[in-house]
């Protein structure tokens, strides 16, 4: 069973991306959906990640590697996440 803060993510995800482009059908923003086909370019991503930093309180290293679907996304927050708690 997910996490709750999964589920928030992937909210947060919805939310960011039914407010910034028109074509976003939340039903299509799922884990195996890739950022590219959501509509997500490189500036977008930078700015979905300040909008977890500030819904979150996480700091966001900027030295990740760019993830390529929703599902990698997320699991590069948990495990941020789950770094910085351990600190």
């Amino acid at each position: 069973m997910p996490h709750d803060n999964d589920m928030n993510d992937l909210a947060l995800i919805q939310n960011f991306l039914k407010d910034r482009v028109a074509s976003a059908s939340v039903d299509k923003i799922v884990p195996d959906a890739t950022l590219t086909e959501l509509g997500i370019d490189s500036l977008m991503l930078v700015e979905l990640i300040f909008e977890f930093e500030d819904k979150t309180g996480i700091t966001v290293p900027s030295d990740i590697p760019l993830p390529n679907t929703v599902g990698e996304l997320l699991q590069q927050l948990k495990d941020i996440r789950s770094q910085q708690a351990t600190k």
